[in-house]
């Protein structure tokens, strides 16, 4: 009961904008999240501030939290600490321009926690579900070696290079996918509303239509009957598909195989994946973070089932003695450049680095492929298209062709 009256508590506290005068005269201003404004005043009177203005600000409309958001602000974090802002300052800024309320509320708590002394790793593991492992790990050894500031900064550029991945794949499946919904849009509306016209028209000829026009017509007469349940049929099991594929482990790894063997997305998947894995691994390794460590954090970002449990039977294997590259070979999923690339990296000392340049060599990749799939799917778009309705046309014209011999 006490836990939920201080939830509910926490729920009605506003953010109070101030500015004023400390002990020594200086202007100083600053947020406090509080219930009410008195409660504001009592803080700032038993601090030794002198107030000159208190307001409430506006509630900022409330998004969820997307990956994107997390980029930015570790961006915005590492840019300001590397100009010599203090952290809690940082934050402040930070929070105060950001127009996400919920990101702003996230940043003051988070805040909140350092300002009572918790270490940043330790505030940002209580919220797991904006902050991952590897995010925690990577500010835990910048805080530990005092290069906190580079560290976020290594962390910014992996969540920007992780975040252009994943636009580039969502940019190349979006237009086939909205193609694909047109076509149905399209093929439904002619199904109910056009072809019943010509079913009218050839029941007065008084002869056997071609077999495509009857097998068009019965399509057309069960959407016509049943388009209701053909939507519900639809909308239902694509939820379904979707919440069995984020909830099952099972269905995710039977459509992470199934992605990767893909025709032409496949490749372009699995060259986004191997992108994701060894920039993540390069980021670890550079922190400082040991080899058999930083596994347990590159198989979950990877994004792809198959290769995660590659990455688990690779730490099995670097814990007993063996090296990454003949790990990485026997797990049998890593193009040979990955592990030319490793593998000189082991000798030299520079595997960071040399994994780094394997990234930038597959998101290069990833990019071209991009690019080259807008012009190569317009054709065959074109074609599927053209099959679909062509077909109906021509279906349904072919009594009218014969109607000579009819008459």
């Amino acid at each position: 009961m006490a836990t939920r009256v201080a939830q509910a508590n926490r729920q009605k506290e506003f953010v109070f904008e101030w500015d004023g005068k400390d002990r020594n005269g200086r202007a100083v201003n600053g947020e406090i999240r509080a219930p009410t404004e008195a409660q504001v005043q009592a803080i700032l009177r038993r601090q030794g501030i002198v107030i000159n203005r208190i307001k409430k600000r506006r509630n900022l409309s409330a998004k969820s939290i997307k990956p994107k958001d997390i980029a930015i602000f570790t961006r915005q974090l590492a840019t300001m600490m590397k100009s010599g802002v203090p952290l809690l300052q940082a934050f402040d800024i930070v929070g105060r321009g950001n127009s996400n309320g919920s990101v702003t509320k996230l940043l003051n708590d988070i805040r909140a926690d350092v300002e009572t002394g918790t270490p940043l790793s330790a505030a940002f593991r209580r919220h797991p579900k904006y902050f991952n492992a590897l995010y925690c790990n990577l500010v835990e050894a910048g805080e530990a070696a005092g290069i906190l500031e580079d560290l976020l900064d290594r962390l910014a550029v992996y969540l920007e290079k992780t975040e252009n991945i994943k636009a580039k794949i969502r940019s190349a499946m979006m237009y086939p996918t909205a193609v694909v919904v047109v076509a149905f849009a399209v093929v439904a509306v002619i199904m109910i509303f056009v072809i019943p016209q010509f079913k009218d028209t050839f029941a007065s000829f008084g002869a056997t239509l071609p077999a495509p026009t009857l097998l068009v017509m019965a399509i057309s007469e069960f959407f016509t009957s049943y388009w209701w349940a053909i939507l519900l049929a639809l909308g239902g099991g694509i939820f379904f598909f979707f919440q069995a594929w984020k909830r099952s482990e099972k269905v995710q790894a039977f459509m992470d195989r199934l992605l990767l063997n893909l025709p032409i997305f496949g490749d372009l998947i699995r060259k986004a994946v191997v992108a994701r894995w060894t920039r993540t691994l390069s980021t670890m390794f550079a922190a400082g973070v040991p080899l058999v460590e930083a596994l347990d954090s590159v198989g979950g970002a990877a994004g792809n089932s198959v290769y995660s449990i590659a990455t688990r039977k690779i730490q099995q294997d670097v814990s007993t003695g063996t090296n990454l590259t003949s790990a990485m070979g026997s797990a049998n999923v890593f193009p040979s450049m990955v592990l030319q690339m490793a593998a000189i990296g082991e000798e030299s000392g520079a595997l960071d680095h040399m994994l780094g340049k394997a990234a930038d060599f597959y998101e290069a990749e990833v990019d071209e492929m991009v690019a080259g799939l807008s012009s190569l799917m317009e054709p065959l778009i074109i074609v599927f298209l053209g099959g679909i309705i062509g077909g109906i046309v021509v279906a349904m014209y072919l009594p009218i062709f014969k109607l000579g011999q009819v008459m």
